[in-house]
């Protein structure tokens, strides 16, 4: 009984080590073979040539070319308001009154003074000329009457400046006074922006610098509407922080759609044309060790099988226009490059490619919310 159960037990040893062998040289087996993960589906598209014209992109700020608050200039009451917000002014309008009667009367009393002071001076005269009266007692009579004609001068002017104009045309903001206000000196009365023409500024690195001057043509994108202008003043100094200079470009802005504090899209046309890889902007795969692209094609795997795959190629970009990207460098017209699911794919995967549904690829997009 005893040997019987010993034989039992060699041979279920016997058998499970059978069985592990087995399993151990499957397991090898499987391993020495290349795991495959499922292909990815992509959109792809044929890399083409186009000539663009050389430009330079940057990101500009609409500014007046004359802005300010208009102010109070001596303080008083609001008796008057000529103007409502939002409308177009000329230079020298009247825009708000403020109260004079106290500079009227001292007025009166100075013009009074003043004449007083000139019948005096009249009658001094021909004493002077007859040797009655000595040369000191005219001349302070004259310097008297200097002094109140001065005064005169002085009550004048501050009854104008206490008649706010519009110090040169342009469009009104929101007011910001009422009838019977008491205004300080320097208080806000309304923002008065000029707007033809108006300025764009925008920065561009130094290295562009030798190819921008005055008279270049600028096209100014904002809010969806396109101006046209050119450069009127390059900046004397690049800033040390970011090496960039400041570009001013003046527009004609005849339809007033340009705004102050706007900002848009600004392309510098350089005017030369250079042959560019346009692809979609979708295809690029942007990260901070370069930019690149996948260019399907067929990829053998270790054991020498073909596949339909793709392979990183690194691109240097240029400029955009719409929803395309010009590729300068690293890719050839013709290649196949996908223009979707880039994000998922990385070098050697295995793809599908379906081309019912394309990504957008217009040099001009007009979005319906724009």
């Amino acid at each position: 009984m005893k040997k019987r159960m010993i034989l039992m037990l060699l041979v279920v040893v016997v058998f499970l080590g059978a069985i592990g062998a087995i399993k151990v040289r499957q397991v090898r087996s499987g391993a020495q073979k290349a795991f495959q993960p499922p292909p990815e589906a992509v959109t792809t598209i044929l890399a083409r040539e186009d000539a663009w014209p050389a430009t330079v992109n940057a990101i500009g700020t609409v500014t007046a070319v004359q802005g300010v608050t208009v102010s109070a200039d001596q303080p008083g009451i609001v008796v008057k308001i000529h103007f409502e917000s939002g409308r177009m002014v000329r230079a020298g309008d009247v825009l708000v009154q403020l109260d004079t009667r106290q500079e009227q009367a001292q007025l009166v009393a100075a013009e009074s003074q003043g004449d007083l002071a000139r019948l005096n001076r009249e009658r001094l005269r021909g004493l002077k000329e007859s040797g009655v009266i000595p040369l000191a007692d005219y001349d302070r009579a004259a310097a008297e009457s200097k002094q109140d004609d001065a005064k005169v001068g002085e009550i004048h002017a501050t009854i104008e400046r206490k008649t706010i104009r519009a110090p040169f045309s342009g469009l009104l903001g929101l007011r910001q006074v009422n009838l019977g206000q008491y205004l300080a000196a320097g208080a806000p009365v309304v923002a008065l922006q000029s707007l033809r023409p108006i300025y764009a500024t925008f920065s561009v690195p130094q290295q562009e610098l030798s190819r921008l001057h005055p008279g270049a043509a600028v096209q100014l994108t904002a809010s969806g509407a396109e101006s046209a202008g050119r450069i009127t003043a390059v900046d004397s100094v690049v800033d040390p922080a970011t090496r960039n200079v400041q570009i001013q470009a003046t527009f004609a802005n005849a339809d007033g759609l340009l705004r102050p504090g706007m900002f848009g899209e600004t392309r510098v046309v350089l005017g030369a044309s250079q042959t560019v890889v346009v692809l979609p902007a979708s295809a690029i795969s942007y990260a901070p060790y370069g930019d690149s692209v996948f260019v399907v094609g067929d990829v053998k795997d270790p054991t020498g099988k073909t596949y339909r795959g793709v392979r990183q190629q690194f691109v240097k970009l240029g400029g955009t226009r719409g929803d395309q990207v010009a590729v300068l460098s690293g890719l050839h017209p013709g290649e196949e490059v996908a223009t979707s699911g880039v994000f998922k794919l990385r070098n050697g995967a295995a793809v599908q490619v379906n081309n019912q549904v394309q990504p957008a690829n217009n040099p001009a997009p007009r979005p319906e919310d724009s």
